[in-house]
């Protein structure tokens, strides 16, 4: 059977990438979580800020072990898989990787000890800094990993000389077009991610009528915090849209499914793209609302699909789709943010039970959102994996399929134990909660139920 080494190299950077990208994008926005968490306790010198601080800590921990596991493997892949790519872009990819490493991977390294191990060690002000110190080098991580996914979306600053993208101008490729608006777009979508993971077990606690003191924290923190991110996503993601439609427009064609650019662009609601035939199916649409968003005027024209010939194409229903779910989802986030916002007002955010219950369940659909996002980045750039440099057909190792599928099922079976093993432990660190032996010092008695504490807003 002849199986195709290019599928299925595709398929397993996807399946590790999609796998990994969950942990860093946790940590990023849990690192900033606990770092404010430490900051609050040492300004005020509540307890519960402190358990609350640990509890998270211990959640941190499992996450970036496994957001490193998984990581290190995505850097073999460039050899193994796309050598072609690491000839043709290393000179460019490599160094900023690199960068990385050397900036804030050391930097985490040199405090997470302090942060893991150094409660009761190392005096307040040093365990704080450290928890500072690793949440500066998640973000630092993060600058310098979309750096590098950004030259390959718009690549500036190289010159190309015997077939090889040589450096020129390094500030030129580290900051080019679509860097800052990637950047404040996928960091911010850490911290909503995690907004609501505190959110869920703040609503967890609540309903289960323990740990208040700490549940009612996480929910006001986790509310207020979504209720000003989230929309300042959606602005952010706006004006990212913009970016991509000046720099690859094909890529916003495909996301809104719009084949011709003779017509102004309508805003498909729900579509099924017909590839083959290149129209739409069961399309639901309002008429050149697209051209108002993307252009402030409803006759303006973009590019559609069919300016250019099927096979500088993206899949166009996985960029569709994977977009419709990332905007559906921050939609959700930000009525469920407001929402809660308004039960707050009212003091009636902890006994409201048929708005915390879901609220409880939701702590995935950021991750989700996160997930849909990068497909719709990976897959509209297609079928270039440097965009106008390099096709992705063209970056692939000589390497036989056989070997690749044999490698890609046992990635599936290792990721799977450890996915599994990894949310299994942390679902029981939730399950025992902060400090769930101890008083509450704010109240001088046991964390109450429930019932006991609705009244306290």
């Amino acid at each position: 059977m002849d199986i195709d080494p290019l599928l299925l190299a595709r398929i397993q950077f996807a399946f590790t990438i999609t796998f990994h990208i969950i942990f860093p994008t946790f940590t990023i926005g849990l690192s900033a979580y606990i770092a404010t968490l430490e900051v609050m306790w040492l300004w005020s010198g509540r307890e519960h800020y402190h358990r609350l601080a640990r509890f998270w800590t211990k959640i941190f921990a499992v996450s970036f072990a496994m957001g490193v596991v998984s990581g290190i493997v995505l850097s073999y892949q460039f050899g193994t898989n796309w050598s072609r790519f690491s000839e043709f872009a290393g000179n460019i990819v490599g160094p900023l990787m690199g960068y990385e490493v050397l900036t804030a991977f050391f930097l985490e390294a040199t405090f997470l000890g302090i942060m893991l191990f150094g409660w009761d060690r190392v005096p307040k002000p040093l365990h704080v800094f450290a928890c500072i110190a690793v949440a500066a080098g998640t973000l630092m991580s993060a600058f310098w990993i979309l750096s590098a996914n950004s030259w390959m979306q718009t690549p500036q600053g190289h010159a190309i000389q015997n077939g090889i993208a040589v450096p020129v101008d390094w500030l030129a490729i580290v900051f080019n077009p679509s860097f800052p608006y990637r950047f404040a777009h996928m960091t911010t979508a850490a911290y909503l991610t995690t907004s609501f993971v505190v959110l869920a077990v703040g609503a967890r606690y609540m309903i289960a009528g323990k740990f208040f003191d700490e549940a009612k924290t996480m929910l006001r923190m986790g509310i207020g915090f979504a209720a000003i991110v989230a929309p300042l996503q959606l602005l952010i993601g706006d004006q990212h849209g913009l970016n991509t439609l000046k720099h690859q427009p094909i890529k916003i064609a495909a996301m809104e499914a719009h084949w011709d650019g003779s017509h102004p662009g309508a805003l498909v609601l729900f579509a099924w793209p017909d590839e083959k035939n290149e129209k739409n199916l069961f399309e639901i649409s309002i008429p050149k609302a697209a051209s108002m968003i993307l252009k402030h005027d409803p006759n303006a024209l973009f590019p559609g699909l069919k300016s250019v010939p099927p096979q500088d194409r993206p899949p166009v229903k996985n960029v569709f789709f994977a977009f419709r779910v990332m905007v559906g989802i921050g939609l959700f986030m930000i009525g469920s943010a407001f929402f809660g916002i308004y039960l707050w007002w009212r003091r009636k955010l902890f006994q409201t039970r048929w708005y915390l219950w879901p609220m409880q369940h939701a702590w995935w659909i950021g991750f989700v959102a996160v997930i849909a996002g990068w497909l719709v980045t990976e897959n509209g750039r297609q079928p270039w994996i440097v965009y106008g440099l390099q096709r992705t057909a063209d970056a692939i190792s000589p390497v036989a399929g056989g070997l690749v599928l044999s490698t890609l099922i046992l990635y599936v079976a290792v990721y799977s134990i450890v996915f599994s093993m990894g949310i299994y432990y942390i679902n029981r660190l939730i399950a025992k909660g902060p400090g769930a032996d101890e008083l509450a010092p704010d109240s001088g008695v046991p964390n109450r139920p429930l019932a006991a504490g609705v009244k306290q807003q």
